[in-house]
């Protein structure tokens, strides 16, 4: 069957709110390249949303996987454990910046979101949680509450959860600075909600649905000391930006900051369904015992991808790894805003967490959202996968997988740099 015959059978199968971005109709997919259903390849360079920063199919992982569905694949970890699930902690507790840590399991990035809350809460007896403007942290009612973002996220699923608040995330290409953050939590704390009624901040150190904006250099410190100051618990949403991703195994570690909580997801397994809350013992173990968990909590399957997942990351020193694509990708980016002027007002990113801004005549208040969605779809019909995001819906993200071959790297920006020129052309 085409791709077009298996998009009619989905039009009339699924909910219509749940839809795709490309037409594509996968078949097989080995490290970054991907072949549907009509037998056309395709590079990678959105890894599933940040998922497969160890590549598609990946035959360590595979292998892990096979062996434990062949011993089994589910009792519930809170009915009877297994040592995967008891190993995987003890290895992501050594790995998060984070002293004494604990870990939990859950299934999706927003569960690990929603849990974070849930434990903030436990420990502070406290309701208010503040996040930031463009932030992303899932689609669950207490997550959209959290996340910056209307459309598509929130526009029609209110009311939301009470007692959440937002501040200006500091995007400098934005004109918001970190003073211009710190002040507006200071204006919350005056008019909207007394600090000593916040249980936590959440934040993501590189924002990623909200347009790959990183924090600016010591404003997670400032944080920091804001939260000491008034007791709050501080969160940081490493969902996106953790294992590897931006050339250290988390973002934050870059600032020197220890959280109390670290969300992590997507990464961490390879595209098997696991996440975590890990953070400091005497916070993490506020909730009583039953208080946290779900049926697929460390799935078997998830734990034995997972350790795989960290092995290869070690192994392969993925991390430095991302550094080095992350230099390759801005070089390219930045040859081809010089042959194009004014069409990309920004090249920004952290490691191999990489994206491109696109405006009109160089003018950071004009966003051009329709370039963007026509790089995107013209891309994807030359044969690479790349993806948007951003609060104006003008970013292009690039998350290709940490294991891709420099020269598959090297391609596919040849054929970003030739559908670009055919787009700015049309």
């Amino acid at each position: 069957m085409t791709n077009a015959a298996w998009q009619e059978r989905k039009a009339n199968a699924f909910a219509r709110g749940m839809g795709n971005i490309f037409p594509i109709y996968v078949e097989r997919a080995l490290n970054t390249e991907v072949w549907d259903v009509e037998g056309k390849r395709y590079l990678d360079f959105g890894a599933g949303i940040a998922v497969v920063n160890t590549g598609h199919s990946h035959p360590e992982i595979v292998a892990a996987v096979k062996e434990q569905v062949e011993r089994f694949s589910h009792t519930c970890v809170m009915v009877n454990p297994y040592p995967s699930a008891v190993e995987l902690a003890e290895r992501i507790n050594a790995i998060v910046p984070i002293e004494n840590a604990r870990t939990m399991f859950c299934s999706t990035g927003a569960e690990a979101v929603e849990n974070a809350i849930k434990i903030a809460r436990s420990k502070t007896g406290r309701p208010g949680v503040i996040a930031f403007s463009g932030g992303f942290h899932g689609r669950t009612n207490l997550c959209m509450g959290l996340t910056g973002k209307v459309i598509p996220y929130k526009k029609g699923f209110g009311p939301f959860t009470p007692e959440i608040y937002h501040a200006p995330f500091p995007a400098e290409y934005l004109g918001v600075s970190a003073e211009d953050s710190l002040h507006a939590l200071e204006a919350l704390f005056k008019y909207d909600i007394d600090p000593a009624r916040v249980a936590a901040i959440i934040i993501e150190p590189v924002q990623g649905e909200g347009g790959f904006y990183p924090v600016p250099r010591g404003f997670i410190g400032q944080l920091r000391q804001l939260c000491d100051q008034h007791g709050i618990v501080l969160i940081v949403d490493e969902i996106q930006s953790g294992y590897g991703r931006t050339g250290t195994m988390f973002a934050v570690e870059t600032e020197g900051v220890e959280p109390d909580l670290i969300t992590l997801a997507k990464g961490i397994a390879g595209g098997y369904p696991i996440a975590a809350v890990s953070g400091k013992a005497e916070v993490m173990n506020a909730p009583d015992p039953g208080g946290l968990g779900g049926t697929y909590a460390a799935s078997p399957l998830g734990c034995a991808a997972g350790l795989a997942v960290l092995d290869i990351i070690e192994r392969e020193s993925l991390c430095q790894r991302a550094a080095e694509i992350g230099e390759r990708l801005q070089a390219g980016l930045h040859a081809l805003s010089d042959k194009h002027p004014g069409h990309i007002g920004d090249i920004r990113g952290k490691g191999a967490m990489v994206a491109m801004e696109l405006v009109h005549d160089g003018d950071a208040t004009r966003p051009d959202a329709e370039l963007t969605a026509s790089l995107s779809k013209q891309a994807s019909e030359a044969g690479l996968l790349i993806i948007s995001c951003g609060v104006r819906a003008n970013v292009i993200r690039i998350l290709v997988p940490l294991t891709i071959p420099f020269e598959q790297l090297d391609e596919g920006l040849e054929i970003l740099g030739q559908v670009f020129e055919a787009c700015i052309k049309a």
